[in-house]
C-alpha cells in the first residue's frame, strides 16, 4: 500500500502518557482507600463541588425535564425509542440453545444478565444528552438487575438536565453527581454509599479512560473509549464541504480529537483543507475544534479503494464514513471500524444523538478487536453440558489419556474412575 501525508498528525508524547497514569493510579488508590472522603475530596479540587449528598433524589430527577424546551425533550424521547429498538433487535439475533452434538453428548448455552453495570456519562466541555441513553437502554433491554449511573457536575452544581432527564426517563436505579477519574474508582472497588459494580461501560476524557483501563480486572469494562475519531474515505465525487462538516463535528469534542481523510483525489485533498479552514472561522467552537484538526488531522491521498480500505484497516477508527460514488461497493473491503456510515447523506452526526445504534465505539484501534458497545455486553452467554453413561465412557477414555500424557494426574484419575465404575 503506497499513499502520500498532505497532512501529518503530532505524535503523543510518551512522558505524557506516563505522567496521566501516574496521576490516575494515584486517585484511584485514594478512592479505593478512603472511600466517600476521597469523592468529595476529589470533587472538591476538580470540579469546586461539595454537596450535602452525590446522589441524586427521585425528586431532583424527576424535575429535571422542567427545564427542558418540548422540543427538546420530544428529540431525546425520539432518541430513546431508536435505541432501544435497536438494542432490541441485537438482543433478538442471540439465542440459547441445547443440541445433542453427537448421541449421548447434550451441550448448549443460556444467556445470563448481568447483576449490576456502572454507566459513565461524560459531560465536561458539552452536555452530550445521549450519551446515557446509548449505555444504559442496552443494560436495560439485558435486563441487568442494577444500574448506576455516573456524571460530573456542571456549571449549575448539578447535573445537565438533559442528562437528568434521560436517566429519570429510563428509570436508572441510582445517580450520582460525580466525575472523572474517581466516578470510575467508586463504581469499581466501592464507597460506604456506593456498592461496587460488575462492568463500566461509557465514554470519557483520557482521565476516565486510564481509569477503566486500571480497574480492568477488578471489574469488566466494554472497551477503552477516549477522545472521538473520524475517518472519511472519499474519492473525486466527494463533496469537500460534507467532508470538512462531518470531520469538524468530531474535531470539536476535545482538543485529542482525531479527524482523517484518506482519498483517491488529491484535488479532493486540497478542497477539503480549504474547507475546513473556511468552516472553521464560521464555528463557536473553533477554539477547540482547530486545536484537535492542526495537531491530530491527517489527510491522505492514496492510488485507489482498495489501498484506501486498507488504509482505514490499520486505522481502524471510531466512525469510519464512505462517501464515494458507489459506497456499497466498498463495504466488503473494510473490516476495523467502531460504526460504519454509507454514503455522503447518513452523515455520522445521526448516529452521535439520535440514530439508534450506539455511539459508544472503540477508539485507539481497539476496533481491530472489538466492535461497539451494544446489549450482548450485558450478557453472559455460559455454556453447559450433560453426558449419559455411554458418552461418558468415551469421553473419559479421551481425558484419562491426556490427564496421562500432560503430568495432571488428579485430572487423569477423575476420568479412570469414571472409565472404571462404568466399565463394570
Amino acid at each position: 500500500m503506497s499513499y502520500r501525508e498532505i497532512k501529518s498528525a503530532v505524535a503523543v508524547a510518551e512522558e505524557d502518557v506516563q505522567q496521566l497514569q501516574k496521576t490516575v493510579k494515584s486517585i484511584l488508590s485514594k478512592v479505593k482507600t478512603d472511600g466517600d472522603s476521597a469523592i468529595r475530596y476529589y470533587e472538591k479540587k476538580f470540579d469546586d463541588f461539595d454537596p450535602p449528598s452525590f446522589r441524586i433524589s427521585e425528586e431532583e430527577a424527576a424535575k429535571a425535564g422542567e427545564e427542558l424546551p418540548v422540543e427538546v425533550i420530544e428529540e431525546l424521547d425520539f432518541a430513546i425509542e431508536q435505541v432501544t429498538a435497536f438494542a432490541r433487535a441485537q438482543k433478538d439475533s442471540m439465542v440459547e440453545f441445547e443440541k445433542e452434538i453427537r448421541p449421548g453428548m447434550l451441550m448448549g448455552q443460556r444467556i445470563i444478565p448481568l447483576g449490576s453495570c456502572g454507566c459513565y456519562v461524560p459531560a465536561g466541555r458539552y452536555p452530550c444528552l445521549t450519551s446515557a441513553v446509548m449505555s444504559v437502554i442496552p443494560a436495560k433491554v439485558a435486563g441487568v438487575q442494577r444500574i448506576v449511573a455516573c456524571s460530573p457536575p456542571g456549571k449549575g452544581g448539578s447535573i445537565n438536565p438533559g442528562i437528568l432527564y434521560t436517566m429519570h426517563k429510563m428509570a436508572v436505579d441510582e445517580i450520582y453527581c460525580i466525575g472523572g477519574a474517581q466516578a470510575i474508582g467508586a463504581m469499581a472497588y466501592g464507597t460506604d454509599t456506593i456498592a461496587p459494580v460488575d462492568l463500566i461501560v461509557g465514554p470519557g476524557n483520557q482521565f476516565v479512560m486510564e481509569a477503566k483501563r486500571q480497574v480492568f480486572g477488578t471489574v469488566g469494562i466494554d472497551f477503552l473509549a477516549g477522545p472521538s475519531e473520524c475517518l472519511i474515505i472519499a474519492d473525486e465525487t466527494a463533496r469537500a464541504d460534507y467532508v470538512a462538516a462531518d470531520l469538524l463535528a468530531q474535531c470539536e469534542h476535545d482538543p485529542q480529537a482525531r479527524g482523517a481523510l484518506v482519498t483517491t483525489s488529491e484535488t479532493l485533498a486540497r478542497r477539503a483543507l480549504e474547507e475546513i479552514e473556511r468552516q472553521l472561522r464560521d464555528r463557536t467552537t473553533e477554539a477547540v475544534a482547530r486545536a484537535s484538526w492542526e495537531d491530530k488531522g491527517v489527510v491522505v491521498v492514496v492510488d485507489n479503494l482498495n489501498d484506501a480500505a486498507r488504509y482505514a484497516n490499520e486505522y481502524a477508527p471510531e466512525h469510519l464514513e464512505i462517501h464515494t460514488a458507489r459506497p456499497r461497493e466498498v463495504v466488503p473491503l473494510l473490516k476495523n471500524y467502531g460504526s460504519l456510515f454509507i454514503g455522503e447523506d447518513t452523515a455520522e452526526v445521526y448516529a452521535d444523538k439520535i440514530a439508534g445504534p450506539n455511539h459508544i465505539l472503540p477508539t485507539g484501534a481497539a476496533a481491530r478487536y472489538t466492535g461497539g458497545l451494544w446489549v450482548g455486553m450485558f450478557l453472559k452467554v455460559v455454556t453447559h453440558m450433560e453426558v449419559d453413561r455411554p458418552a461418558s465412557l468415551k469421553l473419559a477414555k479421551y481425558a484419562e489419556t491426556q490427564g496421562a500424557y500432560e503430568g495432571m494426574d488428579a485430572h487423569r484419575y477423575a476420568a479412570a474412575i469414571r472409565l472404571r465404575n462404568l466399565k463394570e
